[in-house]
């Protein structure tokens, strides 16, 4: 990916982390500047909620409202920080969470950050993971999403968040399609990882699903043919 959205703590940081899980008050200024005025705010507040929400996320939980009016603001980091805090939220609040979808949307088709690409992708798959209609109202831009990003780095972590996708709560019409949109990769992709990857993918939906006569499924190619690192693995 051409950026890195995680990064060791530094001691600010983990200072900031450990007053906000102390003190609510703290806490409620930290969302707070999630909309300040200045960029730098932002984007610290955006990445202490990052690490807030992987080690407890419960406490964000009254919060999520304003995590999702963060989607709006223009640089892709907080946004990124704020869609892997949203991600770790839809355990417990997939039905609050769904309300960034949007954001999420507009994230994932953004034409400067795969890490914002990829958030976005993480929260859109672990969301739809969750409920089988869920599933059905993502399906359609994540396919679109699989598409678009085939030939590019962040889609070898995306075949990770698929195979999550695939053991989730999803409906039988979305796993068939999800089949047929992976099944060329699966028997003919060029890169070694690409192919074992959707392979694995593909072979779980087929059982899981009872899909019937794979081997006669229509092939669907995907729309770029670019033979990229994926060769090394």
């Amino acid at each position: 990916m051409a950026e890195t959205a995680q990064h060791e703590m530094n001691d600010e940081e983990r200072a900031q982390l450990e007053l906000v899980e102390k003190d609510s008050s703290a806490l409620d200024a930290l969302v707070e500047d999630l909309s300040s005025a200045s960029r730098r705010k932002r984007q610290f507040a955006a990445r202490v909620v990052a690490l807030l929400a992987a080690q407890d996320a419960e406490l964000l939980a009254p919060h999520i409202d304003a995590l999702i009016d963060a989607l709006y603001r223009p640089e892709a980091q907080t946004r990124w920080e704020v869609l892997d805090a949203l991600t770790c939220l839809v355990p417990e609040h997939a039905k609050e969470v769904g309300a960034a979808f949007e954001g999420a949307e507009a994230a994932l088709f953004d034409e400067l950050s795969s890490t914002l690409r990829f958030s976005a992708f993480n929260l859109l798959v672990t969301w739809g993971a969750s409920e089988r209609g869920r599933s059905k109202k993502v399906w359609p831009i994540l396919d679109e999403a699989i598409q678009c990003y085939h030939g590019d780095l962040e889609y070898r972590d995306m075949l990770a968040c698929l195979h999550t996708f695939a053991e989730g709560k999803i409906a039988g019409e979305v796993a068939e399609e999800l089949a047929g949109r992976l099944q060329f990769d699966a028997q003919s992709g060029k890169g070694a990882f690409i192919k074992s990857r959707s392979a694995e993918i593909y072979d779980l939906l087929v059982k899981r699903f009872k899909l019937k006569d794979p081997k006669k499924r229509t092939r669907v190619a995907p729309r770029d043919d670019a033979d990229d690192a994926d060769d090394e693995e």
